[in-house]
């Protein structure tokens, strides 16, 4: 049998997309041997890798509301703060370790002052996953060693590489698929939707190019949903299941 590996887009709430591809994956009993995620991607990677059932992480992160202003700490300096997700990895990740999880992981994040992407998959997990999920100019950055993290996803927002091996068959997640905007005529964007879909953008010409790698490539609709909606978070759940379901066949061929 071959290893299956999973990569995981970043894409703020739209990362409940994810979610519903899991729950497809176990009920299907397909196993997973290795995860490559980035920003909202790496969160889900390393609950799932940790153990936690697809529709547990959820809940919890529902509860949290990570992905919600209301659940921001404001600091002076202009960021808002990580903390209160530090604290959920640290309740519901007992050890604070690559190597204590159940399932390989790769956490992709953006050396900042090196103007490079970096990869983490030893040592120290939950600082590595923070900084991967870091969006710049809205969250502080993380320093690691001494050097600058932000959201790996500006530099790599489907990071593959990690799983390019011949004996690896990689499922491929991308939550950020892009349609043209009817704009009416002289109609003003507001800032955040701005700076998402410019994120998205930049991403995407990388991104898709290394779809063809892919054996399965998942790509729900989710434009409609924004980087904070996790009031949407059960919706965006059930089109990521769904748009998994639809493509079961081709899931279920990676086991034969």
């Amino acid at each position: 049998m071959h290893k299956i590996g999973l990569v995981l887009s970043g894409g703020g709430a739209r990362g409940f997309a994810h979610l519903g591809l899991l729950q497809v994956i176990e009920e299907q009993g397909i196993p997973i041997h290795a995860i490559s995620g980035v920003s909202s991607g790496a969160i889900v990677g390393a609950f799932f890798a940790a153990g936690h059932k697809p529709q547990s992480i959820l809940a919890f992160m529902k509860e949290n509301a990570y992905f919600s202003w209301s659940n921001l700490q404001f600091k002076k300096d202009g960021f808002f703060s990580m903390q209160s997700f530090l604290n959920i990895l640290e309740r519901k990740i007992k050890v604070d370790s690559f190597e204590s999880l159940s399932i390989n992981l790769f956490v992709i994040a953006t050396n900042f002052t090196k103007n490079e992407s970096h990869l983490f998959s030893q040592g120290p997990l939950f600082h590595p996953v923070i900084a991967s999920s870091s969006v710049p100019v809205i969250f502080e950055p993380v320093i690691i060693d001494n050097e600058i993290f932000i959201d790996g996803g500006v530099l790599n927002n489907f990071p593959i590489e990690p799983l390019l091996n011949n004996d690896t068959k990689i499922i491929g997640s991308y939550v950020n698929k892009i349609e043209k905007l009817e704009v009416p005529v002289g109609h003003h964007f507001g800032k955040m939707l701005m700076l998402e879909r410019s994120l998205n953008m930049a991403s995407a010409t990388s991104s898709y190019l290394k779809k063809n790698q892919c054996d399965v490539f998942i790509e729900p609709l989710l434009e409609q949903y924004k980087m904070f909606d996790s009031n949407d978070a059960d919706a965006i759940y059930e089109i990521g299941y769904q748009t998994a379901l639809n493509n079961k066949d081709k899931l279920l061929k990676l086991v034969g």
